[in-house]
């Protein structure tokens, strides 16, 4: 019998939870909607950090660790759409 291997991570940068398991990979918990992978959150939050402190912060950084990024992965572009003969995004 295996032992698992589960820990709980918090990034004090964005604050949001990492469940690290070495059996079925690590699970992102977002502040909002359903839980993600480590590609997701650095698609969506940790690629957008500019300075050096922010990204020895992040514990999202090791690429060996967030994978590849997936389909779904990003925020869908928002389609323009025309108001009174004008263009705005919806």
């Amino acid at each position: 019998m295996t032992v698992s291997s589960n820990m709980q991570l918090r990034c004090e940068l964005c604050q949001i939870e990492i469940n690290e398991n070495a059996d079925r990979g690590d699970e992102v918990l977002f502040s909002r909607g359903a839980t993600g992978s480590r590609s997701k959150l650095w698609a969506r939050v940790c690629q957008y950090l500019k300075t050096d402190e922010q990204k020895a912060s992040c514990i999202n950084q090791d690429v060996s660790k967030r994978g590849t990024e997936m389909p779904g992965d990003r925020y869908e572009e928002i389609a323009l759409v025309e108001v009174e003969g004008t263009q705005a995004e919806s």
